[in-house]
């Protein structure tokens, strides 16, 4: 069977399409199926079912990782059992608790299942079948009625009052008229088309009789699935952690070359060359901040578990970080930021607002009485009869006329139950009943045609309202014609997507964190731009740019337009996969999304979220699953995950500064003392004792002036900061070597060793926040508490037989310690007046730049 086309398709007759599959009115043998099915393959798309061991490898797939396992195997070679053991009890806390989190948040997602299809009526050896819709081929003809789920592409056949919902491929909440008849000209997208079905999407109301064209990876879902998939993604979590780990390898190993070559060098044959490598191994372990992965892995976790309660489900943990550096946030307007539900939301009354009533009441006479699967107009007009309190009259239906895409109205015959008075109920466009009404004047008209103008400036869908007395006995003369003479105008409905009562604030929000909100959606520029109107996001409806127009432009113009407009509407999924790449060449861009259209700009996006409603596409593509569809819960994600990004950069941040100033000054000490200025298993505890409690850092208190833009690793950030109090860290260094390295070497050891935990843990209460700390807010209790802890492990360790004999120290005299916590006093006020000074000269220059 040859390739098909579908948009010239759309242009055949269905007898042409059922010549050219092979086919016949009355379906395929089962013989010719089955042969189908041997070329072609069942109708399903292949899912990525993620197995255990998967997921825990994940944990493990990092540079820094492979960083922490090679210095352990280090430690183990050079018989340094305490740190080999340390840095390993790390890695496998982070891995677990990583591993726990994820593998548990993949297993509920197996819950939110919502788009399967299960059977599906079909026609073979010419009779009606209830077969499995795995085992539909190209060339079956199938049955579809209301409630129906499309199982494959199709070309309708033959149909009666068909309507569609396409919103998972469009965004938009209105049904879509289908027919069996050809398009004039070949579409410009084949969504367009009217005589053709799409998986996936849902019979509202009416019948059809359909062939299917593709099944499976063939159709147009199938190839929105392989975009997806074709496109490779990276998160900027593990970007910026791989660019970190680099760069702290490379410091690491360069200067510890350096240390080598040169102690070897100014001591030449006094040098010992075992102790240089074990003491240049301490050294380096005290530099890598090796509780960086659980430090991370305590964060998340507990960010996704504070997600959890909002009803997020977090896919991968690292998503959160990634969430917090959104710049740009792309997202339908359905369901998000409005309701999803048509209501009615103006009206207009023939002879003045006296007659609002009698509006609503003929609109809802006029809802057919065997619907079974009423559509969004109907649902809106019954819910606002029930708001106004309307009781409608006794009236019996006698007869329908469909709504149908030509004439663009329906109409229904009622009889008063107790008067027997017949009376034809008309709806439809209004340029499709106006025309004839008896009763609308010149002057009249003109108002009318203004007032449906304006609500076709706002957005909204209008129809038109009227009747007539029908005085035949008999329904014979009930045709389409009667309802184009002698109708009595009654009045229009306005109908709208109303917005959620928290999207004009959760843009707000954004906006103050500094996220721009970017409408991406199926539907037309008016309906796009006055929801956008309402909340904010533009001023004007020529602000609305088109799919077409950007389509057309040039790749420069392209990505001029992707920053300049906010809205885009009537966008093709590869229109969105391309605004999401334009984005990402300049920022971090987060997307929601739930139709299976959205799945390609899911995959693109750095942070893809989907709704639980979403199609198996949408959420298996997401990082994040909103339970609760919500442009609130998203904007709350954010600065959630700005917290947890704040906590993770004040670990980096502090331990960089601290151990870069101690290992530099501890080095060129080696040089000009003939001993070793700090022990390597002294080296080792500092690590322990300072590592201890920030590995709870987690659990920190944030200051909104942390969150209020996004962040991200910033190599030339973490250098800068880390250089100035890397040097007030040395200089202190220095000044404990200055101070006791001429009275003995356990003396300087064990001072110089109490001052360094010190120094490192209150340079905490400094660098975790751009304030002033007496300004900050007051830290967790569970850090504050392992602080103290560790500071008075520190000091009392000296003075215990275990510290003694163990690690080698000598109890420092009064005068001794009062010296040392006298510098440590002076370090924090040095150390926060550089803090102060560095955020208000380079953070301002950084500012007038982007300006």
């Amino acid at each position: 069977m040859p390739k098909l086309d579908l948009l010239k398709i759309a242009t055949q007759s269905p007898d042409e399409v059922v010549a050219l599959l092979q086919t016949t009115e009355n379906g395929l043998s089962s013989t010719r199926a089955a042969e189908l099915m041997a070329e072609y393959g069942p109708n399903c798309l292949t899912a990525q079912s993620k197995h255990w061991w998967q997921v825990l490898l994940r944990q493990i797939k990092s540079p820094f990782i492979y960083v922490l396992l090679f210095a352990a195997v280090l430690a183990l070679v050079l018989g340094e059992f305490l740190d080999a053991g340390m840095i390993v009890t790390f890695v496998v806390i982070n891995s677990l608790l990583g591993f726990f989190q994820e593998y548990r948040s993949e297993q509920a997602l197996k819950l939110l299942q919502k788009y399967t299809v299960n059977h599906t009526r079909v026609l073979r050896d010419g009779q009606e079948k209830l077969i499995d819709s795995t085992e539909l081929v190209p060339g079956d003809v199938i049955l579809l009625a209301p409630g129906d789920i499309v199982p494959a592409d199709a070309r309708v056949f033959s149909s009666h009052n068909l309507m569609v919902n396409e919103s998972v491929l469009t965004g938009e909440s209105v049904p879509v008229e289908k027919s069996c008849e050809a398009t004039e000209k070949i579409p410009k997208q084949v969504i367009e088309a009217r005589c053709l079905l799409f998986s996936a999407t849902s019979v509202l109301r009416g019948s059809a009789k359909a062939v299917i064209l593709a099944t499976g990876k063939h159709s147009y879902v199938g190839q929105i699935a392989k975009l997806t998939v074709e496109s490779a993604h990276q998160s900027s979590f593990e970007k910026g952690m791989s660019r970190f780990s680099t760069f702290v390898l490379k410091l690491v190993v360069v200067t510890l070359a350096f240390l080598m070559v040169a102690n070897v060098f100014v001591k030449s044959e006094t040098a010992d060359v075992i102790e240089l490598i074990i003491f240049s191994i301490a050294l380096a372990t005290a530099v890598i901040p090796e509780a960086l992965p659980l430090v991370i892995t305590f964060s998340l976790s507990r960010g996704a578990v504070r997600l959890a309660k909002h009803k997020v489900v977090v896919k991968r943990l690292s998503a959160i970080e990634d969430l917090g550096g959104i710049e740009v946030l792309c997202t339908d307007k359905t369901g998000t930021i409005t309701r999803n539900i048509l209501t009615v939301s103006g009206l207009f009354a023939q002879g003045g607002p006296r007659n609002d009533e009698q509006v609503f009441t003929v609109a809802a006479l006029g809802i057919p009485a065997q619907m079974q699967h009423p559509d969004p107009f109907d649902s809106a007009i019954t819910e606002a009869v029930k708001e106004q309190s309307i009781s409608l009259p006794g009236m019996k239906q006698l007869a329908e006329l469909p709504f149908d895409p030509q004439r663009r109205r329906n109409s229904v015959l009622l009889e008063d139950l107790h008067s027997n008075r017949k009376t034809l109920v008309v709806r439809g466009a209004v340029e499709a009943v106006l025309p004839h009404c008896k009763n609308v004047h010149a002057s009249e008209l003109k108002r009318i045609q203004e007032w449906v103008q304006q609500q076709g400036r706002e957005g909204k869908r209008v129809i038109a309202l009227a009747e007539r007395p029908y005085q035949h006995h008999n329904l014979d003369k009930y045709t389409t014609e009667i309802e184009e003479k002698q109708l009595d105008f009654v009045g229009c409905l306005a109908f709208s997507d109303p917005l959620k009562s928290t999207a004009t604030s959760a843009i707000a929000k954004a906006k103050e964190l500094g996220v721009q909100v970017k409408i991406l959606t199926g539907d037309s520029p008016e309906v796009a731009g006055a929801i956008a109107q309402e909340v904010g996001l533009i001023s004007s409806l020529d602000q609305v740019m088109t799919g077409a127009a950007l389509e057309e432009m040039t790749p420069a113009a392209q990505h001029a337009a992707v920053l300049k407009h906010h809205v885009f509407a009537r966008v093709s999924p590869q229109q969105k996969f391309t605004i999401i790449q334009l984005l990402q060449e300049k920022h971090e861009v987060g997307y929601l999304g739930e139709g299976i259209n959205d799945a390609p700009a899911l995959k693109a996006a750095n942070v893809s979220l989907a709704v639980q409603g979403a199609s198996d596409i949408a959420k298996d593509t997401a990082d994040v699953i909103l339970l609760n569809s919500s442009l609130r819960v998203i904007v709350d994600g954010i600065q959630e995950g700005r917290e947890v990004f704040a906590n993770t950069i004040k670990y980096v941040r502090l331990t960089m500064a601290s151990n870069f100033g101690n290992f530099f000054a501890v080095a060129v000490a080696s040089f000009i003392v003939n001993y070793l200025p700090m022990l390597p298993v002294q080296i080792l505890l500092v690590n322990l004792l300072t590592d201890f409690p920030l590995i709870a850092v987690a659990t920190d208190s944030v200051d909104p002036i942390d969150t209020r833009k996004p962040e991200k690793y910033d190599i030339k950030d973490f250098a800068l900061i880390c250089t100035f109090l890397g040097i007030v860290s040395s200089l202190f260094d220095f000044l404990f070597f200055g101070f006791f390295s001429r009275i003995s070497a356990p003396v300087l050891q064990t001072n110089w060793f109490i001052g360094s935990v010190l120094c490192e843990l209150i340079l905490f209460f400094s660098l975790r926040s751009r304030l002033p700390f007496f300004k900050a807010k007051f830290p967790s209790l569970f850090v504050f508490i392992l602080t103290v802890l560790a500071c008075v492990s520190a000091v009392i360790l000296p003075y215990t037989s275990f510290g003694q004999a163990v690690f080698h120290f000598e109890a420092p005299t009064q005068a001794y310690l009062l010296l040392t916590l006298s510098l440590v006093f002076a370090y924090f006020v040095t150390t926060e007046l550089v803090k102060l000074l560095y955020y208000r000269v380079f953070e301002r220059k950084q500012e007038e730049l982007e300006v």
